[in-house]
């Protein structure tokens, strides 16, 4: 069955563990991290100034598309910049690919798709 959602007009959540300034909407979640299976996409939304402090590592495989703003790679030690990716960036990341910590200067709009 078709679902079509209209973004502009759903509501962003800021879920426990998340850190502050950052949301997500989520489409679809059937990700069973117990039994390996299922998809999750979503959006996530970084406010201008948020970012995350730690290094992701998961054992699904993530796609991300970069909608719009920018998102900052950070060095896990001094968290200081170490690669900007702006609108239209996309990252494949296979099961078990380390990631972040990130932030954005002037916020981003990200499509996240977790799948196993």
């Amino acid at each position: 069955m078709e679902k079509v959602l209209h973004i502009p007009n759903q509501n962003w959540e800021s879920p426990p563990g998340f850190d502050a300034g950052i949301e997500q909407i989520v489409i679809e979640d059937t990700l069973n991290t117990d039994t390996k299976t299922g998809v999750r996409t979503r959006f996530v939304r970084f406010n201008a100034g948020a970012g995350t402090k730690t290094v992701f590592i998961h054992d699904y495989h993530e796609e991300v598309y970069l909608v719009s703003g920018d998102q900052i790679l950070l060095d896990k030690d001094s968290l200081l910049n170490k690669q900007k990716y702006t609108t239209g960036a996309y990252f494949l990341r296979p099961a078990g690919t380390n990631h972040g910590p990130f932030c954005s200067e002037s916020g981003c709009i990200l499509l996240e798709i977790h799948y196993y």
